[in-house]
């Protein structure tokens, strides 16, 4: 305890975490002060939990649309072109990843410091320790599953290596089996219920892992937590009948919550607590955000991936038609739609990581590979997103729907893998589902016309961090084709 104070002005930031969007509001303005007089009450400690999702939430956006460029449909503008290229970074972009990077050891750092801490308090309950440090927890997990997928092997900091600054590389396997087992804590000790809306529950634990056991291919386990969840009753898809109820009633700035939010990230029309994407995606001319928008991300209509969208599909409707020197083809996204932002990186809209259509989705996948066939059960949660998309009754059996014979198990897992695609443009899923599945080069080649270089397959470990940590190895540590 006696060097983690000594050093603790360093390793304990100072935040401002606005956790829900529109009038109720957490506000935490933790100070400064040496560890031992800090974690003692639960409110203390919540204010530490509460650091832990400013570098996330601050990340987030331009996470998403960084992914999103990498995809068979999407495109970057200005130095984010190079992302589509699919030929690894150039140096800018290698700067920025090494931006996020930081981001998601910042808050794995913030979850150390609660996980170790909190136990010692002197005012909190057991049943208080154990909440917050599965909270903290959760969102380690988070941070590591999104460091793992985009560069694969990293540094693995922990409670117990927290003060080494010289730590090699884990194994991918290893940084999973750290995933699993905090989400199995997290799993065991968070609420059923939210305590705050946007704070983790149960089941956002149970929805990650069901995640993670399909990346893995852990079918079995990714088909059982995901019927946890839908066995809840606890959510349900928003039903919609136009393309603007998605805008509104899915993805909408005055949301604070849905039936359909198993865990976002929340946002305010606050300076410096808003969302960022807005900007990001809008284009001037549409009216969809108060300020304009830089349009740095967008699409083609003469795309395959577009032309091949079956009309009718009001998800198809989110996007406009907007030649901006790109040509008449060119596309920009309206999904994300805010009128009364406080400035250009402060719209409300949240932004989700897990929704409950992924949670169907997750098990409609997973229960048909683990059974190798195509299960009533399956193509039932597969049919309710694509009714839902049409603005059909989301539980009555419709002309829309897919049919599959059990044995059409590849056909199955082709529509699914297409509707993943329309349902989360983004929401950052889509280069991610083609390399586990392995088909980012099909897809790709198929839709743009462009190898994919192995350099681009995972993003560079940073420079900073190959020059401070002298574990690492410049040479035999970095990763391909940097």
């Amino acid at each position: 305890m006696k060097r983690i104070t000594t050093i603790q002005l360093y390793i304990l930031p100072v935040f401002l975490l606005l956790l829900i969007s529109c009038e109720d509001l957490l506000l935490e303005q933790p100070k400064t002060v040496a560890v031992e007089n800090f974690y003692n009450t639960a409110e203390e400690v919540e204010t530490a939990v509460n650091a832990i999702y400013s570098p996330l939430r601050s990340t987030r956006a331009e996470q998403i649309a960084i992914l999103d460029a990498h995809t068979d449909w999407g495109y970057g503008r200005g130095s984010r072109a190079q992302y589509n290229d699919f030929s690894g970074l150039n140096a800018t972009n290698i700067n920025t990843s090494g931006s996020r990077w930081n981001s998601f050891y910042q808050a794995i750092r913030n979850a150390n410091l609660v996980i170790y801490n909190a136990p010692n308090g002197n005012d909190i309950s057991e049943e208080e320790i154990n909440y917050f440090i599965a909270e903290a927890k959760f969102l380690r997990a988070l941070s590591y599953f999104d460091l793992v997928r985009n560069w694969a092997g990293v540094p693995l900091r922990t409670e117990d290596n927290m003060l080494e600054i010289d730590l090699p590389k884990s194994s991918v396997s290893d940084v999973y089996d750290l995933i699993l087992s905090d989400l199995e804590y997290a799993e065991m000790h968070l609420n059923a219920t939210a305590s705050l809306i946007g704070r983790p529950t149960i089941y956002a634990a149970k929805t990650l892992l069901a995640d993670v056991h399909l990346t893995l291919g852990n079918y079995d386990k990714a088909m059982a937590k995901s019927k946890e969840v839908i066995d809840s009753n606890n959510y349900s898809l928003v039903e919609i009948n136009e393309a603007n109820d998605i805008r509104t009633d899915i993805f909408g700035s005055d949301l604070v919550t849905s039936t359909e939010e198993v865990f976002y990230f929340k946002y305010s029309r606050e300076i410096g607590q808003g969302n960022f994407m807005l900007f990001i995606l809008n284009h001037p001319s549409t009216g969809y955000f108060n300020f304009g928008g830089a349009y740095a991300h967008y699409s083609d209509a003469s795309n395959p991936f577009y032309i091949n969208w079956e009309d009718g599909d009001l998800r198809k409707e989110l996007w406009d038609k907007v030649d901006f020197g790109l040509g008449p083809n060119t596309l920009v996204s309206n999904k994300y739609m805010e009128l009364d932002a406080v400035g250009r990186s402060d719209g409300g809209n949240d932004l989700p990581i897990y929704r409950y259509a992924e949670v169907l989705l997750i098990f409609a996948e997973s229960s048909a590979r683990n059974a190798n066939a195509v299960t009533p059960e399956a193509l039932e949660a597969l049919n309710k997103i694509k009714r839902r998309a049409y603005g059909l009754a989301i539980d009555s059996p419709s002309e829309v729907d897919y049919s599959f014979s059990s044995g059409e198990i590849t056909e199955f897992l082709d529509a699914l893998l297409q509707e993943r695609a329309y349902e989360f443009i983004f929401e950052g899923k889509r280069w991610l589902d083609l390399k586990r599945v392995g088909r980012a080069q099909e897809m790709v080649m198929k839709n743009k016309g462009i190898t994919i270089a192995d350099a681009h397959y995972l993003w560079p470990i940073p420079l900073s961090e190959l020059n401070f940590n002298g574990a690492l190895d410049p040479d035999t540590d970095q990763n391909p084709g940097y």
